[in-house]
Parts: structure tokens; C-alpha cells; sequence
């Protein structure tokens, strides 16, 4: 069933067995598996079903590191979350992700790989994707003109992709939350704030506000945060009434460690007029259901001592040629290439100068895609300015490391050199590749986020240090 907040009397109390706030991908998934079961569940939603400016308003927030996207851009809040701006690409985590990496600090999860996958394949049917398979081969086998780059998977393997609809979560799923008897979706409900019992040991209810200036409670068993990482913590850090730093934030951990998807263009690649198609790693949105994407072997990233990652082929433009050698030339090289021609271009050429690609290669762009090392000084803060229901703003200071610019360095060191061994179809290009910035603290032009972030924001046991 579904209840309007605002309709409700001032001061109503909402019980229920389970509470989860917040009903985007997660909270909506959620709900779907207590369809049916004997318990009442709340699903409570800040939004309504439509976008409205006054609540999206409400994840406005202050940046202070890094350039970084609006906040109440990079999250919609209403029923669907941000399934109503997302693009469907959907894979799965690698072993290495999980493994204590020594030279990635805070690294390791006290999970395997493989105890995800009976949760991956239930996931597959909620965003209406196809098989359970994410291995080249497997796709191979259902269209052979899939044909990966002969490239050693040694160093480099194809790590595919699987495409949604893209599924929009409020628009596929409102129906059988709005009729399951069961549970009970209330819309324009805000949690302000979660009121801790008075030995601080648990949660005994959730202080609930609308746009139009209502308060409310809620009362459950059991609760569940499911709002955008941000949003968690923000949460999480301004239920100070009991506890000044906030709620499970007694070794300051709550809204440390933010993360990003980080994306760096490096260059482009010519393939050879008479190498195989590269089918396997194109996209048509809304066509293309799997696409592979370029990643090193992780035997490669602990030899090398790097982050994870994945590097995509973007189709150049018709008519779009590459970059002549001069383009792609170092200063360094292009200054002795110089040098050479002003005494006559005696003997050979300089050693390293690129060569162009040979008439009628296929250009394609480099893009990276790399995990952020886990970093406790990239975080989340509540600044000082309030929003319409009194709650103080998020504030971002999304921070970098040493090991994440040179992870994108050594990444596109290793992948240039297997093209380059790839028997003349493939030819990597420096592009963007600029070493000086990325073995640097500075930021390195074309590096951006990508939207896609995650913080945990669980209350932890044992102090850890920041």
C-alpha cells in the first residue's frame, strides 16, 4: 500500500516490523523479498514518484576537495533513486577486489569472491539482464563474431560487461510495492534523524519530516539504511543528540573512505585494416547487450603493485584520424626529434618516436576505468549550512593518493606494450598518457569521476585507525 506523508495527521507513529529508508535500487529490492512473508515492512521514500526540485534540493551539499559533481546532481531522490538516470552497465567484482592487497592500505574484505555469486544471480532477473555469464568465451560461443584482441591473458584479459534496459526501478517495480498488503511505502517521508535509546545500544525510532512542515515517527524491530552512501553518513553523522560525533562513530570512521570510479582518457588505438572486427568491445545504447573491456591479469597488478581496472574502446568518429607522431610525441622526444633535423638528420632518427598508424586503421579511444585506493582522508563531513527540514548539509572532500595517478600510468605502460607485442594489429598512442602528472600529486587533465561511488558506513567493533 502506498501512503502520502503529507496526508497524514502531525505527530503520526508508523510501527512496523522491518523499516528501510530510503527506495532506490536497494531499498526497492529489499522490500520485493517480503512480498508475501507474514511481517510488516515500512518503505519509507524522502521523494515522491516524479522529480521535484524542493526535495532534490535536499542533497545539495559543499564540495572541499576535489572537483567533484553537484551532490544533488549525482543521486535522484525520489521512489526508483538513481535507477532513473543510470545507464544499465552491470558486471561483476574480481578475486583480487577482496584479497588483503598489502601495498593498497586499508585493503580486504572479509568475504571471497565467490560467496557473491548465488546473491549475483538472483540480482540478474531485478535488472532484467541475461545470463549469469560474464566470461568472454561464454559469449563468444552465442555470436563467433565476438572476437576477443589476441592479446596473452597473462597480462591482459577481456572482462565483459551486461547492458540493462536500463532497468527504472520506480517506474518497473511501483506496482507490486504499491500492492503487496504487506508493506507499506510511504512517500515524502524524510529521515532526519535516527533517535538512539538512552544507553546508546540501539535504535528506538526515527524522527520523520515533510516539505510542508509535518514531523512523524517510526518504530520498528529492525531498520535498514538504504539511501546513497552520502546520504548514509549524513544521516548517520547528524543523529548527534547522544552522541556528539554521531551514531556508530565512536572511532571516527562514519563517512571516511569515500570512493569513486575514477576515469582517465588515454589516448587512442589504431587497429590494422585487415584485423578481426572488434565487435566484442563496442556499445550501442540500447542495442548491445554485453561488451568486453581491456583489464590486467591480477598476477600483473601484484607484480606491478597497482590498482584494479578496466580500459573500454570508444568507436572514433567516421572521418576521425589519429594523431600524427609528432602529436603523440614526448616534449623531451619532440626536442631531440628537432635537434636531429638541425644537424641535417645525421644517422637514425631519435629512439622512441612514435610511428604513425598505417592508412585505413580503425581509431578507436582509450578510456580507463580504475577502483580508488581506500583512503580515510576522503570523506564525508556535515558542513554548516542547514537544509529545508533543518538537517545540516553533506560536505565532500573526495581525496586521491600517490598509488592511484601511478595506477593509471603503470596501467596504460603495460597495456600500450601487449598491444605493441600483438603482432602488428593493435598500436597503442601516448595521448593523455602524461607521465609527469600522473607520477605526481597533481591532477592530471581529463581525470574525472564517474557518478559512481560508494562509503561504508557500518559501525565497527574494533578501533581501526583512521
Amino acid at each position: 500500500m502506498h501512503i502520502d506523508a503529507r496526508t497524514l495527521p502531525n505527530g503520526s507513529v508508523l510501527e512496523a516490523d522491518l523499516c528501510i529508508v530510503g527506495a532506490g535500487a536497494a531499498g526497492i529490492s529489499m522490500a520485493l523479498e517480503w512480498i508475501g512473508s507474514r511481517h510488516k515492512v515500512l518503505l519509507l521514500e524522502g521523494g515522491g514518484f516524479e522529480y521535484e526540485p524542493a526535495t532534490q534540493d535536499l542533497y545539495r551539499g559543499e564540495i572541499v576537495g576535489l572537483p567533484y559533481y553537484p551532490l544533488q546532481a549525482a543521486r535522484l531522490h525520489y521512489f526508483g533513486g538513481t535507477t532513473g538516470h543510470w545507464a544499465g552497465f552491470c558486471s561483476t567484482l574480481d578475486p583480487i577486489d577482496f584479497e588483503k592487497r598489502e601495498w593498497v592500505p586499508h585493503s580486504g574484505w572479509p568475504i571471497r569472491r565467490e560467496e557473491l555469486d548465488p546473491f549475483y544471480v538472483r540480482a540478474q532477473p531485478l535488472l532484467e539482464l541475461g545470463p549469469y555469464e560474464y566470461a568472454a568465451a561464454d559469449w563468444q560461443r552465442r555470436d563467433p563474431t565476438l572476437v576477443p584482441l589476441p592479446l596473452d591473458p597473462r597480462v591482459v584479459w577481456t572482462k565483459m560487461w551486461q547492458f540493462s534496459r536500463p532497468t527504472r526501478f520506480g517506474s518497473r517495480y511501483r506496482d507490486p510495492v504499491v500492492a503487496a498488503p504487506n508493506l507499506h511505502l510511504y512517500t515524502h517521508a524524510n529521515v532526519c534523524e535516527l533517535e538512539a535509546n538512552d544507553s546508546v545500544t540501539g535504535i528506538q525510532g526515527l524522527r520523520v519530516r515533510t516539505l510542508d512542515g509535518k514531523e512523524h515517527r517510526a518504530r520498528a524491530q529492525y531498520y535498514v539504511l538504504a539511501c546513497c552512501s552520502i546520504q548514509n553518513a549524513r544521516l548517520l553523522l547528524a543523529s548527534n543528540r547522544r552522541t556528539p560525533a554521531g551514531l556508530g562513530n565512536e572511532h571516527d570512521l562514519v563517512g571516511r573512505f569515500f570512493m569513486e570510479h575514477i576515469e582517465m582518457p588515454g589516448g587512442q588505438l589504431a587497429l590494422a585494416p585487415d584485423a578481426a572486427d572488434p565487435k566484442m568491445y563496442g556499445m550501442e545504447f540500447g542495442v548491445t547487450k554485453a561488451r568486453g573491456e581491456l583489464a590486467l591479469n591480477g598476477a600483473v597488478q601484484r607484480e606491478r603493485r597497482i590498482l584494479n581496472g578496466t580500459v573500454s574502446l570508444e568507436a572514433a568518429a567516421p572521418g576521425e584520424e589519429a594523431r600524427s607522431n609528432f602529436q603523440w610525441a614526448t616534449p623531451e622526444l619532440l626536442a631531440a626529434f628537432r635537434e636531429w633535423e638541425a644537424h641535417g638528420r645525421a644517422g637514425p632518427p631519435p629512439a622512441g618516436l612514435p610511428e604513425p598508424p598505417p592508412p585505413g586503421s580503425r581509431l578507436f579511444h582509450l578510456l580507463a576505468r580504475q577502483e580508488q585506493a581506500p583512503n580515510p582522508d576522503s570523506r564525508v563531513l556535515l558542513g554548516t549550512e542547514r537544509d529545508a527540514l533543518d538537517m545540516p548539509r553533506a560536505k565532500l572532500d573526495w581525496r586521491l593518493t600517490q598509488l592511484d595517478w601511478r595506477s593509471f600510468h603503470v596501467f596504460y605502460e603495460v597495456l600500450g606494450r601487449e598491444l605493441g607485442r600483438s603482432g602488428g594489429i593493435a598500436w597503442a598512442r601516448r595521448g593523455c598518457m602524461k607521465t609527469r602528472a600522473l607520477a605526481s600529486s597533481t591532477r592530471p587533465a581529463g581525470f574525472t569521476g564517474s557518478a559512481i561511488y560508494m562509503l561504508p558506513a557500518h559501525r565497527c567493533t574494533r578501533p581501526v585507525a583512521p
